[in-house]
């Protein structure tokens, strides 16, 4: 059973910066597509940012420039930097890990950005 522990959200101050995690265990198989997406409260789940297996990246246009993903295949993590948040950054973020044809997500962790 593949289980997804994501950590690091919390209270920021608009213009600073925290740093997600998320911890993939119980694949038997190599993870593929890992990545990143949010829901702010009234509104669809959006993409944040994925890196595929080959280190591949994406972002959506709202976070360009400001949030990084990166992932490290040894400890099955993926992170997401997130610098210069603003307000509308604020929303539950999820972990999402596609292994083989299924994909999983993890519980979500709260991004509050207010000053």
């Amino acid at each position: 059973q593949v289980q997804l522990v994501e950590s690091g959200g919390g209270l920021v101050q608009p213009g600073g910066s925290l740093r997600l995690s998320c911890v993939a265990s119980g694949s038997k198989f190599n993870i593929g597509a890992m990545g990143w997406y949010r829901q702010a409260p009234g509104q669809q789940r959006e993409l944040v940012a994925k890196i595929t297996s080959g280190d591949s990246t994406n972002y959506a246009d709202s976070v360009k420039g400001r949030f990084t993903v990166s992932r490290d295949n040894a400890k099955n993590t993926v992170y997401l930097q997130m610098n210069n948040l603003k307000p509308e950054d604020t929303a539950v973020y999820y972990c999402n890990v596609r292994i083989l044809f299924a994909e999983y997500w993890g519980q979500g962790t709260q991004v509050t950005v207010s000053s």
